[in-house]
This record gives C-alpha cells, sequence and structure tokens, in this order.
C-alpha cells in the first residue's frame, strides 16, 4: 500500500472519529476507487495511480458542478464543490500558468515543441508528469505554437 493510499486510509478512520459525514462520505468512495482499480490491475497502486484516481474523482465532481449550475441547482453545486475540496487535499499542488508557459518555452528551445500540437502535448504533458491541468496546458502550447 502507497503513502498516498495509507494517508487517505488514515483521514478516513480519523474523520470517522471526529464524526464528519461529509468527509466520510468523500473518502469512503475515494478508497472504493481505489480498491477498484487495484482489483482491476491485480497489483498494489503506486502514489501515482493514486494520484491519477483522485484527479478523476475531482474531475467528475467538477463536471458535475457545471452540469447543476447549468440547471439553476446552486446547493448541488456547492456540495459538490465541497467535495473537490476534500478530495484536491490530497493531491499534489498544481504549477501556475506562468510555470507551464516557462515549461513550454524551454522545452521549445530544445528543439522538443514543434508545429504539431499533438507532439508538443506529448511532450509538455511528459515533462509536467501530472503537476498541470491537461486544459490549461494545452491552451499554453496552442499560444506557444
Amino acid at each position: 500500500m502507497g503513502q498516498s493510499e495509507t494517508t487517505i486510509l488514515n483521514d478516513l478512520k480519523q474523520a470517522m472519529l471526529n464524526k464528519e459525514p461529509q468527509k466520510v462520505s468523500v473518502l469512503r468512495l475515494v478508497v472504493a476507487s481505489i480498491k477498484n482499480k487495484t482489483i482491476e490491475l491485480n497489483k498494489e497502486l503506486s502514489d501515482q495511480e493514486v494520484t491519477e484516481i483522485l484527479k478523476k474523482e475531482a474531475k467528475k465532481r467538477q463536471e458535475s458542478v457545471d452540469i447543476y449550475r447549468k440547471a439553476g441547482r446552486e446547493e448541488l453545486a456547492s456540495k459538490e464543490e465541497a467535495e473537490i475540496k476534500v478530495i484536491k487535499a490530497y493531491l499534489p499542488e498544481e504549477m501556475s500558468r506562468d510555470e507551464i508557459v516557462k515549461v513550454v518555452l524551454k522545452l521549445k528551445t530544445e528543439g522538443k515543441v514543434t508545429a504539431d500540437f499533438g507532439l508538443a502535448m506529448r511532450a509538455v504533458l511528459s515533462e509536467l508528469k501530472g503537476q498541470a491541468d491537461g486544459k490549461t496546458v494545452a491552451e499554453v502550447v496552442r499560444q506557444n505554437l
């Protein structure tokens, strides 16, 4: 069991003891997703794989927030946003837009970022290793091609 997974399980136990029902609910869903992926891959997950699961869970909730807002259901949107905050506590801090621009420009001077958007994205994302939002990276790459 990786460090991330252990931390989440310990925090789940602590949230249960502290009687924090919302945090317990979110962490149970996250733990279930981690266990499902562990069963699917038939191996212990690395911290990087757990981080990817957490990002997917946060992204699902963000999509729900957008849908709820369009439907005028602010109470459901704010519930989902609270869940996102719980999940983001376990995610590494994302790079700022300025830091992404620096990486893209560095790769461009090295010749790794070319006019081909797909190849450029692949190079930048492999360099960033999940430290930045893909949508923001795509915007920065488009601006710098």
